[in-house]
């Protein structure tokens, strides 16, 4: 009886509750609570980096697709990965610059991306939409995106997944390249959930952007673009050196070559340097007072401006759609004039350096910055080519995903002075600019709370990385599951003793690197370019290192290339 006698109010209370915990589910963004990522089965299958993986392209007009590699459009094959078959799926030759390369080398070696659900929006692999596949050029130890991957997940940033694979074409060997998750909407949902953002990958047309991003683009146009007209400004720039750079942290200058102009326009000696090849001062010869001297970067040297624009900058400049056009044509996901509202605002209160914490998820953002500045990539949004980066945006928050970065540990340019390199300061990270000129990174220097947090993220990274033990067992194991496939691979751009020379370099550069900004950290050694060029005398010694031998611009073609016979 005294039972019966409170059903009806426990019945009640049940009911009550289970209404609020509807009310909570499905209000949860509003009460602060985040849609957790997805797990993807891609993630246990391609991407397991414990062994090599295997993809067989099967398309019955292989050398026709390869002739028509440069033009970027889709073409129907079947792929067959680990022993499983996928039919009716979409294949494209991909890349910047390095598309062009490697036509001029002669050699069918191209990178590749399959698009899984091109013919049928039901197809995937596992919930993977997208994946490009690397040929690993102007990379002589196959590990360099491999490595910063590995490092930007290891610390925490968002990264695409990545892992080796040995592919062939018909059955025929090709070669071993690298698989990357591609950026698009399953990255997306893996990381950040079904109710995701927007996604931007900026990048200056006139720099070659239209082609990384999956736009029209023909090297010949684009040099004579370039030979339109000459900047007196970049002539001035390259012939005096700018004494008057404060020794803020975070604002001053590194140089690993003079600018070849801003916006993209032509060289002061109005040639086109050659493909892959970096532009060079008038007849050869290097600004007054400038550190730089046959090849090796200086800590110090002539302020330099960026070839992108101020938009892949992200600069504010105005509320103008069009003043960010190099954004918003190459939007990812579809955007909306409110999202476009929402970007521009953002950009605006980045650049004011005021209320950060609401613009810019800062810990994501620092972490990813952390690597990137470990890594020396110059070929991305902290180099003179300001691209090579995602931007992500979900209500106003701003971050960065990692791209491209067959270049990094010095590749951008063929650096003579290792020891520059080794110790290049984490708080001077702008090549040819200053942080001031990067406002997605500027706030970081330009608060001392921010760089703090930078620093001990530093240290962090250093300590669980490297002083651990963990990247000499790690690169030493990825070593030896790849060789056997670099010895084999048909179509390398190196030798296989290049290879293991190149692995050499990039395992011995990384640990004094680790040592150096050990010492950066600890105040033993400059942290930054000022400092650095006032006292060099407990800088890391690198003298021992040829870094042109892990791969660079300069030498992306190798010497064990031949061109396969098909």
């Amino acid at each position: 009886m005294s039972t019966h006698k409170y059903i009806d109010k426990i019945c009640c209370v049940i009911v009550v509750f289970s209404l609020i915990l509807t009310a909570l589910f499905m209000n949860a963004k509003s009460f602060g609570v985040a849609e957790a990522s997805k797990v993807k089965g891609y993630e246990a299958g391609l991407f397991d980096t414990s062994r090599v993986h295997t993809i067989d392209i099967v398309m019955d007009d292989w050398d026709s697709f390869i002739e028509t590699c440069t033009n970027e459009e889709y073409a129907l094959c079947s792929v067959v990965i680990d022993n499983e078959a996928y039919k009716n799926v979409a294949i494209r030759a991909k890349g910047n610059t390095s598309l062009t390369q490697v036509a001029s080398y002669g050699n069918d070696r191209y990178s590749f991306k399959i698009e899984f659900d091109h013919y049928d929006k039901t197809k995937s692999y596992y919930g993977l939409d997208k994946l490009s596949l690397n040929n690993i050029i102007q990379d002589n130890t196959y590990m360099k995106d491999f490595l910063s991957y590995q490092m930007m997940q290891k610390q925490g940033a968002d990264a695409p997944l990545c892992s080796y694979v040995n592919i062939t074409v018909n059955g025929e060997d090709w070669g071993l390249y690298l698989a990357v998750e591609s950026i698009e909407e399953a990255f997306l949902e893996r990381n950040y959930g079904s109710d995701y953002g927007e996604l931007y990958k900026p990048d200056s047309m006139s720099m070659g952007g239209g082609r990384g991003n999956g736009n029209k683009f023909d090297m010949d146009d684009w040099a004579a673009e370039l030979n339109e007209e000459t900047t007196s400004e970049m002539k001035d720039t390259l012939e005096k050196t700018d004494d008057t750079q404060p020794a803020d942290k975070g604002n001053q200058t590194n140089n690993l070559t003079p600018p070849r102009g801003q916006n993209g326009m032509q060289p002061p000696d109005g040639k086109v340097p050659a493909e892959g090849e970096m532009p060079q001062p008038p007849n050869g010869e290097r600004p007054a007072d400038s550190d730089f001297q046959g090849g090796k970067m200086p800590v110090q040297g002539p302020a330099g401006v960026g070839m992108g624009s101020d938009d892949v900058k992200l600069i504010y400049s105005d509320d103008e759609y069009d003043s960010y056009a190099n954004i918003f044509d190459n939007a990812k996901t579809d955007v909306t004039d409110a999202d476009k509202d929402r970007l521009i605002a953002s950009l605006k209160q980045l650049n004011s350096n005021e209320n950060i914490d609401e613009t810019v998820n800062i810990d994501e953002v620092i972490r990813y910055f952390v690597v990137h500045n470990f890594v020396c990539n110059f070929d991305s949004y902290t180099g003179p080519m300001i691209h090579n980066y995602y931007l992500y945006e979900k209500d106003g928050q701003l971050s960065m995903i990692p791209w491209d970065y067959n270049l990094a540990f010095g590749g951008f340019q063929d650096v003579k002075d290792a020891t520059s390199l080794v110790n290049y300061p984490i708080d001077s990270p702008v090549l040819n600019g200053t942080a001031d000129s990067r406002p997605m990174l500027a706030w970081i220097f330009s608060n001392e709370e921010y760089t703090e947090l930078y620093h001990r993220y530093f240290a962090e990274f250093i300590e669980t990385y490297f002083d651990s033990g963990y990247f000499s067992e790690m690169i030493d194991s990825t070593r030896e599951m790849i060789a056997p496939f670099v010895e084999s691979d048909a179509t390398k751009f190196c030798t296989y003793e290049e290879f293991q020379t190149g692995v050499d370099v990039l395992k011995e550069f990384c640990l004094l690197r680790a040592e150096s900004v050990s010492g950066q950290l600890d105040g033993t050694i400059a942290s930054d370019s000022d400092g650095q060029a006032q006292n060099s005398s407990s800088l890391i010694d690198a003298s021992a290192l040829n870094i042109s031998d892990m791969g660079s611009m300069e030498h992306g073609k190798g010497s064990g290339m031949d061109k396969p016979n098909r």
